[in-house]
């Protein structure tokens, strides 16, 4: 008799959401006519913040941004800010919800709790944050299924981007839950396993730590014994970076790319402008990794003028970051007239 009602009740929860998203795209199929682009372009972009998304085992907040008119299976960017920032602060420093109202995707921003950690800093150096299903790992797992199944995203085009320990708990999350993620950017961050504890996260941060590409990439490969097949990797670090060194980015190279089964020599090279990026194929002539270094750039998000809004960790440059990730991701305007329905 439970094990009815509780079929029954996860029924009704199913056909509620149906209808819900029946009744929105009702609404919004019938909006288009009346609102006129000045009008929806002026809609404030605020993000959202839901309670209840699962146990929360790393104590996290969950804060998302949905277009409006949003179409089911839609693909989803995970976003993870630096130490001292919140995420209303990255988006408008970013600009990432003016892009994803733009092309037609989910935005979901995961924000570190003081209680935590007193600088705001996701714990990337903590093997209990960032196992699988453990700690602030898990945490974000648990946003990652709420978002997929409140407004029926895609499980194939899910990607993130991290900064900093954003960009470390990042690398952490793209090896613990490599089947979750189509792409991750790690921008200033870590190799994954590169600390255990605070004492070494600053070594680390200052100095990089030395391993054999091997040895850094069975951290990964430890983290999920059973994968299959590993997301591609983009890696971005200013050469002037004066919070993590950039050795960081080298590191994270080696780890991602033995991670794949590639060698160092093989890389290509893609112009960015002035800019040069190296990445690497594999024998099907897929990008698995790439890896940019940004001349003079210190520590933080490339963001060009009139596309972000200026402040700490969101640097001045020629090129603005998101929307090169939103290129190279395949996230384009044709995901707002989707109506499948992925995963």
């Amino acid at each position: 008799m439970r094990m009815n009602l509780s079929q029954s009740m996860a029924a009704l929860i199913r056909q509620q959401k149906t209808l819900r998203q029946t009744l929105v795209d009702f609404v919004d199929e019938g909006s288009r006519f009346w609102l006129d682009e000045s009008e929806t372009d002026s809609e404030e972009q605020t993000l959202r913040e839901t309670s209840g998304f699962g146990s929360n085992p790393g104590s996290l907040r969950m804060l998302s941004y949905v277009p409006p008119r949003l179409r089911q299976g839609a693909p989803l960017v995970v976003v993870l800010h630096g130490c001292g920032q919140s995420a209303a602060d990255f988006d408008r420093g970013s600009g990432w919800s003016k892009l994803a109202r733009q092309h037609g995707f989910a935005l979901l921003y995961p924000e570190q709790s003081h209680s935590n950690n007193s600088h705001g800093c996701f714990n990337w150096f903590r093997p209990s944050a960032v196992s699988r299903d453990r700690g602030e790992a898990g945490s974000v797992r648990q946003m990652i299924a709420s978002m997929v199944d409140d407004y029926a995203l895609d499980t194939g085009a899910i990607y993130i981007m991290g900064l900093s320990a954003g960009g470390a708990l990042t690398a952490a999350l793209l090896a613990a839950y490599p089947e979750v993620f189509r792409a991750g950017a790690i921008v200033a961050g870590l190799p994954f396993g590169a600390a255990r504890d605070a004492m070494h996260a600053f070594s680390v941060m200052k100095n990089g730590a030395v391993k054999t590409p091997e040895e850094w990439a069975h951290l990964v490969q430890q983290a999920a014994p059973e994968a299959t097949q590993w997301p591609r990797i983009s890696i971005w670090h200013g050469t002037d970076d004066q919070v993590v060194n950039v050795k960081n980015a080298d590191a994270l190279r080696m780890q991602w790319l033995a991670v794949h089964g590639l060698t160092d020599v093989k890389s290509k090279v893609v112009r960015l402008g002035k800019v040069s990026s190296h990445v690497w194929h594999d024998a099907k002539g897929e990008i698995k990794v790439e890896s940019t270094l940004l001349d003079g750039l210190d520590h933080g998000v490339p963001i060009a003028s009139g596309q972000g809004e200026p402040m700490p960790f969101m640097l001045s440059s020629a090129l603005h970051l998101p929307d090169i990730l939103v290129s190279r991701w395949g996230l384009s305007k044709w995901s707002l007239n989707r109506s499948r329905v992925s995963g």
